[in-house]
């Protein structure tokens, strides 16, 4: 399994750099994320936190990397929540993704908000769900790719609902968001910080967010779960992990002063800006949660017959 403790662990940490393995390229929010945490650790440990970003493969090749790394504390990596859907999503992997990381830290969470094109006929989720009912297949909606987490959120909606419409992958979220703007594709759920200045600005409507408690910067914008779903939740999240068998002092280091540095309110309003929350959890709970998002897109991906690319 993912671990989140191991052997004893007494001596001092760290001793000299620390690297920072991010599994995409710069620019990102996974490298976002690490560049906003990566200076404070640098501050707090006395010692430099470089970030690495090694991209390729959907991340593989870096996550495999960390995983065969030596569990000393020297190699972490900050992942996505794509690293639950690879699990799934690919045939083969050359890692375990339950067995061959520690988990270690979340840091920071955010939604996708559900937009439509102003042409179409919903001011709410209940009502979109209904015109799609009334006319299967009429609407498409598009993501950043097939496998992408906006993509299976849309997959998972579709399934609790029983709606019919038709997935067009992008190559990004960005010329998704176009396609939509143009009215060629009716709906898409991109992150707040991608879709609400289109919200404003009248040329997309919000339907609703898709975390489970309404988000802090659009108050007014109800939940998924609320709106027509119970207990629906889909967010991106991004965490550090390490490999196996890290030493559980090591692990309870790291978190806390992890922890620490995403409370800080400063990081909050730069977290806002980005459309994300902290995200705080001991090792033993950030492991549960990693290994039931493995079970629960791993369910998505298998009945929406999703494939990598």
């Amino acid at each position: 399994m993912i671990t989140a403790a191991g052997s004893a662990f007494t001596q001092p940490y760290p001793t000299r750099p620390v690297r920072m393995v991010v599994p995409f390229s710069a620019g990102g929010p996974a490298d976002a994320v690490a560049r906003l945490v990566t200076p404070p650790l640098s501050e707090t440990w006395s010692q430099q936190v470089v970030v690495d970003n090694r991209a390729g493969a959907s991340g593989i090749i870096a996550t495999d990397l960390t995983a065969k790394a030596a569990p000393d504390g020297y190699t972490l990596i900050c992942i996505s929540s794509s690293f639950t859907i690879n699990a799934s999503l690919f045939a083969k992997l050359p890692y375990d993704s339950n067995q061959d990381f520690t988990a270690i830290a979340p840091l920071a969470y955010g939604p996708g908000v559900v937009v439509v094109h102003p042409s179409v006929a919903a001011r709410t989720l209940q009502e979109f769900i209904a015109l799609a009912k009334a006319k299967p297949r009429a609407l498409s909606y598009g993501s950043s790719g097939a496998g992408s987490p906006g993509h299976l959120t849309f997959e998972l909606i579709k399934r609790l609902t029983g709606i019919d419409i038709t997935h067009v992958p992008y190559k990004g979220m960005g010329p998704a968001l176009i396609d939509l703007l143009g009215g060629q594709v009716q709906t898409a759920i991109p992150t707040i910080s991608a879709a609400m200045p289109h919200v404003k600005s009248g040329r997309l409507r919000a339907l609703a967010v898709t975390s489970s408690q309404r988000w802090r910067t659009v108050p007014d914008l109800p939940t998924v779960a609320e709106s027509a779903l119970p207990g629906f939740e889909s967010v991106l999240w991004y965490g550090v992990l390490g490999p196996a068998r890290m030493p559980a002092a090591l692990v309870s280091k790291i978190n806390a002063d992890a922890t620490a540095i995403m409370q800080r309110a400063e990081m909050r309003e730069r977290l806002d800006a980005a459309g994300m929350e902290a995200m705080i959890m001991k090792p033993g709970a950030f492991d549960a949660y990693v290994k039931a998002e493995i079970v629960k897109w791993s369910k998505v991906v298998k009945d929406s017959g999703a494939k990598a690319e």
